[in-house]
């Protein structure tokens, strides 16, 4: 469905030059959810809008169906939820979308009152757009990417500004639409988001791929579990005999409060009971543990 192929991007030249890409490859299958994660200035957006055909890459090749960018794009083959821009606040929501339904003809004219109800916007249809919160606002672009039937959804930051209920159902579809066949790209600072909705997660860093893996795989990568437990007066005593465990970081002690973190927690765990200690807890690996990880200089 999507293919780079060692693609780079830079803007400027000279001491003004910034790679935002630098030698991207990555291959997206049809049905795939796919999260992009990396910090503010790692190249997400430059990828997607590379994607989208709304920049050129400088050097490599970016297929979307086997063909260019903006093609798939005018086609109404891709749909995209982009951060900025693209609503015109005097036209009520109604207006909006049936106005950018009529650019795509009169099969997804027709489509115009299922996607009002898929983006929750049945309620919303006389409201002007100009007085849309920031969330609903995300709900009508939303709205927008879904009237040309799209094969693949491309979503930058797709849910911000919507509350806790909204972000549930915006991603209830979205699941469903991946169970049809639909492709989904999206990009996110909620780490959550990804660990919950993406089945593979993709990490970029200064403008590279660092990690692509399957979601869950990549968050037990570390192979580290955060072990706690409450330890008895000799505290102290039972840090250094834990710190002997193989593959035991990061022990510190707060009062009586022990805070680890363990490849062997089993280990860990049993000497801690066998030496009195109570109210332990393990946790297993995070996305965001392993965000932290990949992304650190």
């Amino acid at each position: 469905m999507l293919e780079l192929h060692d693609v780079r991007r830079h803007f400027g030249s000279g001491d003004r030059r910034v790679q935002a890409v630098d030698g991207v490859d990555l291959t997206i299958r049809r049905g795939e959810v796919v999260a992009l994660l990396g910090p503010n200035g790692a190249g997400k957006t430059t990828t997607l809008d590379m994607l989208l055909g709304l920049t050129a890459p400088s050097s490599g090749t970016v297929r979307v169906l086997g063909v260019a960018p903006d093609r798939a794009t005018a086609s109404g083959a891709i749909g995209a939820v982009l951060q900025t821009g693209g609503l015109l606040g005097d036209l009520t929501v109604g207006e909006t979308v049936r106005l950018i339904a009529s650019l795509h003809g009169a099969e997804a004219l027709s489509r115009v009152p299922e996607v009002m109800v898929r983006a929750d916007l049945a309620g919303l249809a006389r409201r002007r757009v100009a007085k849309c919160s920031g969330g609903e606002q995300q709900r009508v672009k939303f709205a927008l990417a879904m009237v040309s039937d799209p094969d693949i959804l491309v979503l930058d930051e797709p849910t911000a500004g919507m509350d806790v209920t909204a972000r549930r159902h915006f991603w209830d579809v979205m699941r469903a639409d991946a169970d049809a066949g639909r492709t989904i790209v999206f990009a996110t600072h909620y780490l959550e988001e990804a660990e919950q909705f993406a089945r593979r997660t993709v990490v970029m860093h200064r403008g590279t791929v660092v990690a692509d893996a399957p979601t869950a795989l990549l968050r037990a990568s570390l192979g580290e579990r955060t072990v706690s437990a409450t330890v008895p007066a000799t505290g102290e005593e039972l840090v250094a005999r834990v710190a002997l465990i193989d593959g035991v970081s990061g022990a510190r002690l707060d009062g009586d409060r022990l805070t680890l973190r363990a490849t062997d927690s089993d280990a860990v765990a049993q000497l801690l009971l066998d030496s009195g200690a109570h109210d332990l807890e393990i946790a297993a690996p995070t996305l965001e543990t392993a965000f932290t990880a990949l992304t650190e200089d």
